[in-house]
This record gives C-alpha cells, sequence and structure tokens, in this order.
C-alpha cells in the first residue's frame, strides 16, 4: 500500500479533520507521513500593491507565519505521534501553493497526496479549492481529497 503519505494543512477545521484521516490511514497503512504547511514569502494586503509595507513590518509578518506555520505542523507530529505513527513536520516558503505541496511530495518521495477539499482563502473557500484543483491536476502521485 502507501509507504510515505504527504497531508497538507492550513490549520483550519477542514483540514483539522484531513490531518486526522491522513493519520488514520497511515497508522493502518503502517506509513510515515509528512505534514506539510505552506508559508507566503511576503504579506499580501487586500487590496494588492495599495499598502507600503515596512521593511521591518514585513519581517515581523514573515516571522509570525512561520512561527504560526511551524505550530501547526508540530500539532500534527504531535498528533500522529499519538496514534504511533512517524511524521515529519515540514514548513515549506512558497507564494505557489500547489506547486509548493507537489514538490514537497516529490522531494519526500511520497507515494499519496491527502488534502482538504479547501482552504480558507476568501470566496474561493465556497468552491473545491483552487490549489486543491492544481494539485488533482498537476501531481503525478494519488490525491485523497476530504471534506
Amino acid at each position: 500500500m502507501y509507504q510515505k503519505i504527504l497531508v497538507a494543512t492550513d490549520g483550519s477545521t477542514l483540514s483539522k479533520k484531513a490531518v486526522a484521516s491522513a493519520i488514520e490511514l497511515a497508522a493502518l497503512a503502517q506509513a510515515e507521513l509528512v505534514a506539510v504547511k505552506i508559508i507566503p514569502r511576503y504579506p499580501q494586503s487586500y487590496f494588492e500593491g495599495g499598502l507600503a509595507l515596512q521593511a521591518a513590518e514585513v519581517s515581523r509578518v514573515e516571522k509570525q507565519w512561520a512561527e504560526e506555520g511551524q505550530a501547526i505542523v508540530d500539532a500534527v507530529q504531535k498528533a500522529g505521534l499519538a496514534k504511533g505513527v512517524k511524521v515529519k513536520a515540514v514548513t515549506v516558503k512558497s507564494d505557489l501553493i500547489s506547486d509548493a505541496i507537489i514538490n514537497t511530495a516529490k522531494k519526500h518521495k511520497c507515494d499519496l497526496i491527502v488534502m482538504a477539499s479547501h482552504g480558507r482563502r476568501g470566496i474561493k473557500r465556497l468552491l473545491l479549492g483552487s490549489e486543491t484543483q492544481l494539485v488533482l491536476t498537476h501531481s503525478h502521485v494519488p490525491v485523497l481529497v476530504l471534506r
């Protein structure tokens, strides 16, 4: 069956459900789990380009995002270990979420990607998430999408 499963998470409620399912699947398959959180490279405002940020503010926000992202994957690691699943916690800085998920799966030689049907990004959260759609259409390994 599966040897190494990547689970993409953003910390949202739906994403946490996908994480729980990925942990259960990894436990059943006796597979290793790679938990990944993609972190944006720089702050983006609602009015793109309409708000100039000072370099110190950009650094503060990026540091905050990195710490929050690490906390999210650390929580996945803790939950996995409680179920007897080996979990590698990974954060990746990228503005191209789907590409980063696919590249992380390749880098860690994962044979399955597990993710929620959508994240929490604006109005797109009402439909199948655009990032999920991109992973589905561009991944060369199977993708399990959970609702």
